[in-house]
């Protein structure tokens, strides 16, 4: 179920303050990095990633990747960081970064 856009603005207000978790480089999404993305967003539900990649279109193809993981939602994309999203009803509120 797509979120709605108060939801997204209320979102990108928190990730504004956040700091990249991730880091996905030449590589692309290996699978260290998939292990560390889905267990980043399963403690904290909201987080930053760094996308380390020079070419615009080697990024475009890795959102397009991450968005595509199971329940994985883009709240916002600007130059080589992006936001992502995925609901955990079980989340730690000493993790989460909505529940603090």
């Amino acid at each position: 179920m797509p979120i709605s856009a108060d939801r997204k603005k209320s979102f990108r207000t928190i990730g504004h303050k956040l700091n990249p978790i991730v880091t996905i480089a030449g590589k692309g999404l290996s699978e260290g990095v998939l292990l560390e993305l889905n267990r980043a967003l399963d403690d904290h539900e909201l987080i930053k990633v760094k996308l380390a990649v020079a070419e615009r279109e080697d990024r475009k193809e890795l959102v397009a990747e991450l968005v595509a993981l199971p329940n994985v939602e883009l709240i916002q994309e600007i130059g080589k960081v992006v936001i992502l999203y995925r609901g955990n009803k079980k989340a730690n509120p000493k993790l989460s970064n909505l529940r603090r």
